[in-house]
């Protein structure tokens, strides 16, 4: 299974425009060579350099219907879309995609899909701990895009005790 964007490459730069210095919408993303008996995907992109405990989760995207191959540009932060995929909470507290905004240094983005036998059986808008546990025991395989980001002008210094949640 593979995932792409035409947007950026694997390892490569997240592009400005789907960032908090950009448009801040969501790039598209295409898969294929999932497993014959793949039922459902989940999309969840995430930020393991933040600096909170477990990272920060930018967008979870769950109950993608097996005969689904794509995300468009610019998904709508909607809890249920029009092809019955939901959207979870992401780490601001926000249904859908909020792009990278990492508060200092370069961060690693990774996308993530996964291949599923069964719906995770969620209500739409849960947050990222609970779809982390509702996949256990339900994906046949998985697979990952990352790229990097560092906001203009950032360098990268020791996060005080007082700095706002890192995106």
């Amino acid at each position: 299974m593979r995932i792409q964007s035409p947007a950026f490459q694997h390892e490569g730069e997240f592009p400005k425009r789907y960032t908090c210095e950009g448009e801040n919408i969501s790039p598209e993303l295409s898969w294929e060579g999932a497993a014959k008996e793949t039922k459902f995907f989940v999309l969840i992109l995430h930020d393991p350099d933040a600096p909170r405990r477990n990272g920060f989760t930018h967008w979870l995207l769950y109950d993608i219907p097996a005969a689904i191959d794509r995300v468009r540009e610019n998904v709508p932060r909607h809890e249920q879309l029009a092809d019955a995929a939901l959207q979870g909470r992401n780490d601001s507290g926000e249904i859908g995609y909020t792009g990278p905004c990492p508060p200092t240094g370069r961060h690693r983005y990774f996308t993530r899909l996964y291949a599923l036998r069964e719906k995770l059986g969620l209500p739409a808008g849960a947050a990222a701990d609970e779809v982390q546990i509702a996949l256990d025991g339900k994906v046949i395989e998985q697979c990952e895009l990352m790229a990097t980001y560092q906001k203009s002008g950032a360098t990268f210094r020791e996060p005080s005790k007082q700095s706002h949640a890192a995106r």
